[in-house]
């Protein structure tokens, strides 16, 4: 049982000082998957989405020190008590979030690695598992180091993520995982490679013969058959692949031009996914910078999905001399965790990457 304890003990640990870390490098992207559970049509505890982001810091650098107090066995029937509140309120959202399909993706460990409502709840089951019988066992969870410096450890690392979080809320992640990133072609990240697996379906015909009704089921074709036809039911047997870019869109005047922009050699997006939500000191250091890119030979647009009177009051404050253009707002959050955030690219490819308090950095 000891060793058993013993390496549930590092596995649970581990798993979760990944996820909070994981996490951390996006609190905003976090925060943003917790108002979608706080939502209407969730959970319906929408006067806490103003307060999303700071619940999200919040519970990612718990998460991440609580991994490390297991590990190094500092405050076990805290610690244990904390893991298993935990553990059972994600499991809770999980199942809801995969019995009700509401949130497609919980999140547990960001871009990283997408999980299915599913997924995440039997992830969460084997946790669940795993912390009981550490919470059950908790005699067997020894210091590994010294007791004085357990209380040391735990403050460098609320103080280390404390920090962490700061630099990635002031720039930006320091690890991208979303498709959007420096050095991917949009247009190519749009597109199916051409061995992608097409989804697989099951048709369940219907017919009418002397009074009896007959199923066939095939995989499509119309099937030879004497009687009355009634009806089909489709059922979605293997899903198949899907672009990784696949809400993305920029119109004006609602023409759809995104291959004609991103076909640009030197393009400047200047992205705000709500121009009510904006960070408008922003705007400052975004003129400077798009005048100069005008002035070089670029493109440059806007990408919002805020309305004409947003546009035009953004545009006559700050005297910008380009164009908001249309865009999908959840596409916008995914690019960039800035509003207003920076790209550059060329011929589709994003070349840069900024949030919008590093203009200056932007070489053009």
């Amino acid at each position: 049982m000891r060793i058993l304890v013993g390496i549930a003990r590092i596995f649970v640990g581990i798993l979760f000082i990944i996820s909070g870390f994981v996490k951390l490098n996006d609190p905003i992207g976090f925060s943003f998957k917790l108002q979608e559970y706080f939502g209407a049509e969730v959970l319906n505890l929408e006067f806490l989405i103003p307060f999303a982001l700071v619940i999200a810091i919040f519970l990612v650098i718990f998460e991440l020190v609580l991994g490390i107090m297991l590990i190094i066995g500092y405050l076990p029937k805290f610690t244990l008590w904390s893991l298993l509140i935990m553990i059972l309120f994600f499991t809770f959202l999980t199942f809801y979030s995969a019995y009700f399909n509401k949130v497609l993706d919980c999140g547990c460990f960001g871009d990283a690695i997408p999980l299915t409502p599913w997924k995440s709840f039997y992830k969460d089951i084997v946790l669940l598992i795993l912390i009981l019988l550490l919470f059950f066992n908790s005699k067997y969870l020894t210091p590994i180091f010294p007791p004085d410096s357990h209380k040391w450890i735990v403050f460098l690392s609320f103080m280390l993520s404390f920090i962490f979080c700061y630099y990635v809320l002031m720039h930006l992640p320091l690890i991208d995982f979303r498709a959007y990133k420096v050095g991917n072609n949009l247009l190519e990240q749009m597109k199916l490679p051409k061995d992608a697996q097409k989804a697989v379906y099951e048709y369940e015909w219907k017919f009418n013969k002397e009074g009896k009704e007959i199923l066939i089921k095939n995989s499509g074709e119309f099937p030879q058959m004497d009687g009355e036809y009634i009806g089909v039911e489709t059922k979605l047997v293997t899903e198949g692949d899907k672009p990784k870019i696949k809400d993305f869109f920029i119109e004006k005047d609602g023409v759809n031009v995104t291959e004609e922009i991103l076909n640009k050699e030197k393009l400047l997006i200047i992205i705000a996914y709500n121009l009510s939500k904006t960070e408008t000191q922003g705007f400052i250091e975004i003129k400077k910078l798009s005048d100069q890119a005008l002035e070089k030979g670029y493109t440059v647009i806007g990408l919002t999905s805020s309305g004409d009177e947003q546009k035009r009051q953004i545009t006559e404050k700050f005297d910008l001399k380009f164009d908001f253009y249309q865009s999908d707002e959840t596409a916008l959050k995914t690019i960039v965790r800035s509003n207003p955030g920076i790209l550059t690219l060329n011929r589709g490819t994003v070349t840069q990457k900024k949030h919008w308090f590093d203009a200056s950095g932007i070489q053009l």
